[in-house]
């Protein structure tokens, strides 16, 4: 079969495409303008979305986003509080749906039957406003700890199940191995960068010392604990010990290039990770286990990690509302999930597709992380809605300082409860509870 590709450039300066199978194809249906991330989704939503559109006559053009998820955000703000029709099918992180909430279409209204059926709650809950479904699961997230097995091995060294052990395996082994000349190799690289991924980090160091997300369910501040102390001294004694200086700048992205150049013993990072490192190019391939984040060391400590994912919804200005609705459903089925799985290690939503031979002899770390999916952190994007970029902010900016050696934990803490205090005054917060 011939395809026919046609380009252009959007007004704000992103690329267009249409797939179509002929051109008298271009005269017939709706065209559907849909985002799927920063690319490393794309191929798969570019081939998933062509079979929907050979198969109901109409057309998608997938547009190109920033890479960076801040950036993508303030996009997407942008075109919606100006209420474009330029986009009709948006990919959001799981934060997002409550932030975007008045400008995206409720879903229940626009696809038929039971559309939780089969799937991890907390991913849907995740996407549901005031009893409104405004995204459906593209896939989930849940962070590990990467490590490497040959190294491990060799210096005789256990999986670690606490930070404390994580910790004093790094540092012994970046230790013995820059003495035997590996100067490059340091014990633990993750996500240190200002931004939402420092978020998701610091959220499961004080949920592994039995803490919460700073925030009750009602509003209250809880920033002033125990748990949130004992989290950011550990991670400030990381910097430039276990983990290089250049960490307070990395992303998902840098992590793994160091972890998969041969370069960090432990890493922290998500599922996708795992195809990654055992393509054919990677030196490390064969040699990466893959375990639970470290508990605490407290009485209370805990395996905890942040709920992530991403999933697509529906702009409210799309002119085109029923089409788009049905080119979501097809891209979120259970049998796209599942061959995602297979070929990237994505974390699917549909709980059966975790006891799936497929699935699991192509990753079979996969098998063991439905119950960590279910007790995997909520960020309160549903409780603090248009608040939550202020409220991640706030986080990941008073704990990159205490990273960096700008603020002592004591400070770090009076600024962020403070934060915190400032947000739950705002009248929009009374207004997100409800």
């Amino acid at each position: 079969m011939r395809f026919y590709l046609t380009c252009w450039w959007q007004p704000w300066a992103m690329l267009g495409c249409i797939l179509s199978t002929s051109p008298a194809a271009m005269a017939a249906g709706v065209t559907i303008h849909y985002t799927c991330g920063d690319g490393s989704n794309s191929a798969a939503c570019a081939q998933e979305a062509q079979k929907w559109a050979e198969q109901t006559g109409n057309r998608v053009n997938l547009v190109s986003m920033p890479a960076s998820s801040t950036e993508q955000l303030s996009l997407y703000q942008q075109l919606l509080s100006s209420h474009s029709s330029d986009i009709d099918v948006i990919m959001v992180d799981t934060t997002w749906s409550g932030i975007l909430n008045d400008h995206l279409a409720n879903l229940n209204t626009l696809l038929p039957g039971d559309l939780a059926k089969g799937q991890i709650a907390a991913s849907i809950a995740n996407n549901t406003v005031n009893g409104n479904l405004k995204a459906m699961p593209f896939y989930a997230d849940a962070s590990l700890l990467y490590y490497r097995k040959d190294l491990l091995e060799k210096y005789h060294r256990q999986v670690p199940v606490t930070w404390q052990q994580m910790t004093d395996s790094a540092r012994y082994i970046q230790e013995q191995e820059r003495a035997a000349g590996n100067r490059s190799l340091w014990g633990y690289v993750f996500q240190g960068k200002a931004y939402e991924g420092l978020t998701c980090n610091v959220l499961e160091w004080v949920a592994s010392d039995g803490g919460g997300v700073l925030l009750d369910q009602h509003g209250n501040v809880e920033v002033d604990t125990p748990a949130v102390r004992s989290a950011l001294k550990r991670a400030g004694g990381w910097i430039g010990t276990i983990a290089p200086k250049g960490v307070l700048s990395y992303e998902e992205e840098t992590s793994r290039g160091v972890f998969q150049s041969g370069n960090a013993v432990f890493m922290r990072n998500w599922p996708y990770v795992w195809a990654l490192s055992q393509s054919p190019n990677s030196v490390i391939k064969g040699k990466v286990g893959v375990a639970p984040l470290p508990a605490g060391d407290s009485d209370g400590g805990r395996h905890a990690s942040t709920l992530g994912g991403w999933s697509l919804a529906v702009s409210r200005y799309s002119q085109h509302p029923r089409e788009s609705a049905e080119l979501v459903a097809w891209l979120t089925r259970k049998e796209n999930q599942k061959q995602r799985a297979i070929e990237f290690s994505f974390l699917p939503t549909y709980t059966d597709l975790y006891s799936d031979p497929q699935v699991l002899e192509a990753s079979p770390f996969i098998g063991s992380l439905l119950e960590p999916i279910k007790q995997a952190i909520p960020r309160p994007a549903g409780l603090v809605k248009t608040l939550y970029p202020r409220y991640s902010n706030a986080i990941f900016d008073r704990s990159h300082r205490v990273l960096g050696g700008e603020a002592s934990v004591d400070q770090a803490v009076d600024m962020l409860n403070r934060d915190m205090q400032r947000l739950v005054r705002r009248a929009d917060f009374a207004d997100a509870q409800n």
